[in-house]
Protein backbone atom coordinates (compact mmCIF):
# COMPACT_ATOMS: atom_id res chain seq x y z
CA UNK A 1 0.00 0.00 0.00
CA UNK A 2 1.13 3.34 -0.58
CA UNK A 3 1.80 5.76 2.09
CA UNK A 4 -0.84 7.34 3.87
CA UNK A 5 -1.13 10.61 6.09
CA UNK A 6 -3.17 9.79 9.15
CA UNK A 7 -3.85 13.52 10.68
CA UNK A 8 -5.29 13.58 14.13
CA UNK A 9 -7.30 16.38 16.23
CA UNK A 10 -6.53 15.70 20.12
CA UNK A 11 -9.63 16.76 21.89
CA UNK A 12 -12.41 15.29 21.42
CA UNK A 13 -10.82 12.88 18.84
CA UNK A 14 -7.90 11.37 19.97
CA UNK A 15 -7.67 11.77 23.42
CA UNK A 16 -10.34 10.35 25.95
CA UNK A 17 -12.34 12.98 27.91
CA UNK A 18 -9.90 13.00 30.65
CA UNK A 19 -7.60 14.44 28.29
CA UNK A 20 -5.33 10.90 27.50
CA UNK A 21 -4.32 8.37 24.60
CA UNK A 22 -5.88 5.16 24.91
CA UNK A 23 -3.52 1.96 25.11
CA UNK A 24 -5.60 0.87 21.94
CA UNK A 25 -5.08 4.20 20.24
CA UNK A 26 -1.72 4.49 20.81
CA UNK A 27 -1.61 0.85 19.53
CA UNK A 28 -3.58 1.40 16.59
CA UNK A 29 -1.07 4.81 15.25
CA UNK A 30 2.06 2.91 15.61
CA UNK A 31 1.18 -0.33 13.61
CA UNK A 32 0.12 2.37 10.79
CA UNK A 33 3.46 3.78 11.09
CA UNK A 34 5.15 0.20 11.23
CA UNK A 35 3.32 -0.03 7.97
CA UNK A 36 4.88 3.36 6.71
CA UNK A 37 2.20 6.14 7.04
CA UNK A 38 2.89 9.16 8.27
CA UNK A 39 0.64 10.13 11.75
CA UNK A 40 0.36 13.68 11.81
CA UNK A 41 -0.90 15.77 15.01
CA UNK A 42 -3.85 18.83 13.91
CA UNK A 43 -4.43 20.79 16.84
CA UNK A 44 -5.73 24.09 18.00
CA UNK A 45 -3.57 23.54 21.15
CA UNK A 46 -0.08 25.90 20.93
CA UNK A 47 2.80 23.33 21.14
CA UNK A 48 3.73 23.67 24.58
CA UNK A 49 0.23 21.65 25.44
CA UNK A 50 0.70 18.96 22.44
CA UNK A 51 4.13 18.35 22.93
CA UNK A 52 3.45 15.19 25.49
CA UNK A 53 1.36 13.92 23.10
CA UNK A 54 4.12 14.02 20.30
CA UNK A 55 6.40 12.34 22.52
CA UNK A 56 4.06 10.05 23.85
CA UNK A 57 3.54 8.71 20.40
CA UNK A 58 7.13 8.76 19.59
CA UNK A 59 6.23 10.80 16.07
CA UNK A 60 9.21 12.16 13.97
CA UNK A 61 6.47 13.94 11.87
CA UNK A 62 5.77 17.80 11.16
CA UNK A 63 2.50 18.77 12.69
CA UNK A 64 0.15 21.63 12.82
CA UNK A 65 -0.29 23.95 16.01
CA UNK A 66 -3.01 26.72 16.64
CA UNK A 67 -5.25 25.71 13.62
CA UNK A 68 -2.73 26.49 10.92
CA UNK A 69 -1.30 29.68 12.16
CA UNK A 70 1.65 27.29 13.29
CA UNK A 71 3.09 24.30 11.01
CA UNK A 72 6.60 23.23 11.81
CA UNK A 73 8.63 19.98 12.41
CA UNK A 74 9.58 19.78 16.23
CA UNK A 75 12.57 16.90 15.25
CA UNK A 76 14.03 18.74 11.94
CA UNK A 77 13.09 22.28 12.06
CA UNK A 78 15.68 22.93 9.22
CA UNK A 79 14.59 20.36 7.14
CA UNK A 80 11.18 21.28 6.99
CA UNK A 81 9.99 25.04 6.19
CA UNK A 82 8.55 26.45 9.62
CA UNK A 83 5.32 28.69 9.07
CA UNK A 84 4.14 30.80 11.33
CA UNK A 85 0.82 33.62 10.07
CA UNK A 86 -0.22 35.72 13.09
CA UNK A 87 -2.64 38.04 13.49
CA UNK A 88 -1.74 42.21 12.81
CA UNK A 89 -1.07 43.84 15.75
CA UNK A 90 -4.16 46.20 15.65
CA UNK A 91 -6.74 43.67 14.58
CA UNK A 92 -5.24 42.27 17.66
CA UNK A 93 -6.27 45.20 19.46
CA UNK A 94 -9.21 45.87 18.12
CA UNK A 95 -10.18 42.24 19.12
CA UNK A 96 -9.37 42.72 22.64
CA UNK A 97 -11.61 45.92 22.63
CA UNK A 98 -14.77 43.92 21.36
CA UNK A 99 -14.36 41.28 23.87
CA UNK A 100 -13.41 44.11 26.58
CA UNK A 101 -16.84 45.17 26.17
CA UNK A 102 -18.13 41.95 27.07
CA UNK A 103 -16.77 41.46 30.31
CA UNK A 104 -15.53 37.78 29.28
CA UNK A 105 -13.94 35.67 31.99
CA UNK A 106 -10.72 35.60 30.51
CA UNK A 107 -8.76 36.51 27.28
CA UNK A 108 -5.34 34.58 26.69
CA UNK A 109 -3.12 36.28 23.72
CA UNK A 110 -0.52 33.69 22.35
CA UNK A 111 2.84 34.04 20.40
CA UNK A 112 4.08 31.09 19.84
CA UNK A 113 4.49 29.30 22.85
CA UNK A 114 4.20 32.31 25.38
CA UNK A 115 1.42 33.94 26.49
CA UNK A 116 -0.67 36.94 27.94
CA UNK A 117 -3.36 36.77 29.86
CA UNK A 118 -6.33 39.50 30.90
CA UNK A 119 -6.83 37.76 34.62
CA UNK A 120 -4.60 35.52 36.14
CA UNK A 121 -5.96 32.17 37.51
CA UNK A 122 -9.75 32.39 36.08
CA UNK A 123 -12.43 30.63 33.86
CA UNK A 124 -9.95 28.44 31.14
CA UNK A 125 -6.92 29.19 31.48
CA UNK A 126 -5.25 27.15 34.24
CA UNK A 127 -5.54 24.37 31.47
CA UNK A 128 -3.47 25.24 29.06
CA UNK A 129 -0.95 27.15 31.27
CA UNK A 130 0.73 23.84 31.89
CA UNK A 131 2.74 25.42 34.79
CA UNK A 132 4.26 28.02 32.68
CA UNK A 133 3.75 31.55 33.77
CA UNK A 134 2.16 34.27 31.60
CA UNK A 135 4.81 36.85 30.17
CA UNK A 136 2.25 39.35 31.69
CA UNK A 137 -1.35 40.00 32.77
CA UNK A 138 -3.29 42.85 32.85
CA UNK A 139 -4.79 44.97 30.24
CA UNK A 140 -3.59 43.24 26.88
CA UNK A 141 -4.28 46.23 24.57
CA UNK A 142 -1.67 48.05 26.72
CA UNK A 143 0.40 45.09 26.96
CA UNK A 144 0.58 43.41 23.79
CA UNK A 145 3.75 44.91 21.65
CA UNK A 146 3.99 42.26 18.91
CA UNK A 147 1.78 40.27 16.58
CA UNK A 148 0.28 37.63 18.38
CA UNK A 149 -0.25 33.70 17.13
CA UNK A 150 -3.18 33.51 18.28
CA UNK A 151 -5.99 35.02 20.87
CA UNK A 152 -8.54 32.64 22.78
CA UNK A 153 -11.84 34.15 24.31
CA UNK A 154 -13.65 32.74 27.18
CA UNK A 155 -17.21 34.57 27.06
CA UNK A 156 -19.84 33.94 29.69
CA UNK A 157 -21.97 31.04 28.46
CA UNK A 158 -24.63 33.93 28.27
CA UNK A 159 -22.70 35.67 25.77
CA UNK A 160 -21.30 33.49 23.78
CA UNK A 161 -23.28 33.74 20.57
CA UNK A 162 -23.57 37.31 20.63
CA UNK A 163 -19.73 37.62 20.79
CA UNK A 164 -19.28 35.24 17.64
CA UNK A 165 -21.77 36.99 16.04
CA UNK A 166 -20.52 40.52 16.59
CA UNK A 167 -16.75 39.65 15.78
CA UNK A 168 -17.60 38.07 12.62
CA UNK A 169 -19.62 41.94 11.48
CA UNK A 170 -16.63 43.91 12.67
CA UNK A 171 -13.78 41.84 11.38
CA UNK A 172 -14.82 39.54 9.68
CA UNK A 173 -11.86 40.61 6.70
CA UNK A 174 -9.22 40.18 8.80
CA UNK A 175 -10.06 36.89 11.20
CA UNK A 176 -11.16 33.86 11.30
CA UNK A 177 -12.62 32.06 14.65
CA UNK A 178 -13.21 28.67 15.82
CA UNK A 179 -15.12 26.94 18.75
CA UNK A 180 -13.24 24.94 21.68
CA UNK A 181 -16.69 23.82 22.23
CA UNK A 182 -17.30 21.71 25.73
CA UNK A 183 -16.44 22.10 28.58
CA UNK A 184 -14.98 26.24 28.01
CA UNK A 185 -17.41 27.25 24.73
CA UNK A 186 -13.83 29.23 23.97
CA UNK A 187 -13.32 30.87 20.50
CA UNK A 188 -10.20 30.99 19.26
CA UNK A 189 -9.20 33.71 17.12
CA UNK A 190 -6.66 33.31 14.18
CA UNK A 191 -5.37 35.58 10.96
CA UNK A 192 -7.89 35.29 8.12
CA UNK A 193 -7.42 32.38 5.65
CA UNK A 194 -5.61 29.49 8.18
CA UNK A 195 -7.04 26.57 8.86
CA UNK A 196 -5.54 22.97 10.12
CA UNK A 197 -5.85 21.90 6.13
CA UNK A 198 -3.73 24.86 5.20
CA UNK A 199 -0.89 23.23 7.62
CA UNK A 200 -1.91 20.07 6.46
CA UNK A 201 -1.14 20.79 2.63
CA UNK A 202 2.35 22.22 3.73
CA UNK A 203 2.67 18.83 5.19
CA UNK A 204 1.32 16.65 2.39
CA UNK A 205 3.64 19.20 -0.22
CA UNK A 206 6.73 18.21 2.24
CA UNK A 207 5.85 14.34 2.13
CA UNK A 208 4.95 14.35 -1.85
CA UNK A 209 1.36 12.56 -1.01
CA UNK A 210 -1.39 14.01 -2.78
CA UNK A 211 -4.52 14.41 -0.64
CA UNK A 212 -6.41 11.52 -2.21
CA UNK A 213 -4.33 9.45 0.34
CA UNK A 214 -4.48 11.71 3.35
CA UNK A 215 -7.18 10.42 6.13
CA UNK A 216 -7.75 13.10 8.95
CA UNK A 217 -10.06 12.86 12.00
CA UNK A 218 -11.85 15.54 13.55
CA UNK A 219 -15.14 16.79 16.00
CA UNK A 220 -15.20 19.99 16.03
CA UNK A 221 -15.61 22.91 13.84
CA UNK A 222 -11.74 24.26 13.76
CA UNK A 223 -11.87 21.05 11.44
CA UNK A 224 -13.70 21.44 8.82
CA UNK A 225 -11.91 22.80 6.51
CA UNK A 226 -9.29 19.34 7.46
CA UNK A 227 -11.49 16.77 6.94
CA UNK A 228 -13.16 18.50 3.72
CA UNK A 229 -9.56 18.57 1.70
CA UNK A 230 -8.64 14.88 3.07
CA UNK A 231 -9.39 12.20 0.71
CA UNK A 232 -10.88 10.43 3.47
CA UNK A 233 -12.26 12.82 6.27
CA UNK A 234 -13.58 10.72 9.52
CA UNK A 235 -16.32 12.60 11.85
CA UNK A 236 -16.24 11.24 15.24
CA UNK A 237 -19.55 10.12 16.26
CA UNK A 238 -19.67 12.47 18.82
CA UNK A 239 -18.97 15.14 16.41
CA UNK A 240 -20.54 18.46 15.70
CA UNK A 241 -23.34 18.10 12.92
CA UNK A 242 -21.64 20.14 10.54
CA UNK A 243 -18.84 18.45 10.77
CA UNK A 244 -20.16 15.07 10.19
CA UNK A 245 -22.47 16.34 7.24
CA UNK A 246 -18.51 17.31 5.37
CA UNK A 247 -17.27 14.30 5.94
CA UNK A 248 -16.63 11.12 4.11
CA UNK A 249 -17.50 8.63 6.94
CA UNK A 250 -17.92 8.28 10.89
CA UNK A 251 -16.24 6.43 13.16
CA UNK A 252 -17.18 5.83 16.86
CA UNK A 253 -16.85 8.12 19.72
CA UNK A 254 -13.43 9.74 21.46
CA UNK A 255 -14.55 7.74 24.75
CA UNK A 256 -14.80 4.55 22.17
CA UNK A 257 -11.34 4.93 20.63
CA UNK A 258 -13.26 5.45 17.44
CA UNK A 259 -9.81 6.81 15.93
CA UNK A 260 -8.11 3.09 16.27
CA UNK A 261 -11.24 1.41 15.70
CA UNK A 262 -11.59 3.23 11.89
CA UNK A 263 -7.59 2.38 11.63
CA UNK A 264 -8.02 -1.26 12.50
CA UNK A 265 -10.71 -1.96 9.91
CA UNK A 266 -9.32 0.62 7.30
CA UNK A 267 -5.85 -0.77 7.41
CA UNK A 268 -6.21 -4.67 8.44
CA UNK A 269 -4.33 -4.31 11.93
Amino acid sequence: MQPHIIAVDLDGTLLDDNKNISLRNRAALAKVRELGHKVVIATGRPYRASEVYYKELFLDSPMVNFNGAFTHHPKDPSGFQTSHSPLDKGTAHSVIETCEAFRVQNIMVEVMDEYYLRYKNKGFAGAFTLGQSPVEYGNLAEILKVDPTSILVHPEDSNYRQLRDLLEDAHAEVIDQRSWGAPWNVIEIVKKGLSKAVGLKKISDYYGIPKERVIAFGDEDNDLEMLDYAGCGVAMANAIDELKSVSNEQTVTNEEDGVAAFLEDRFNI
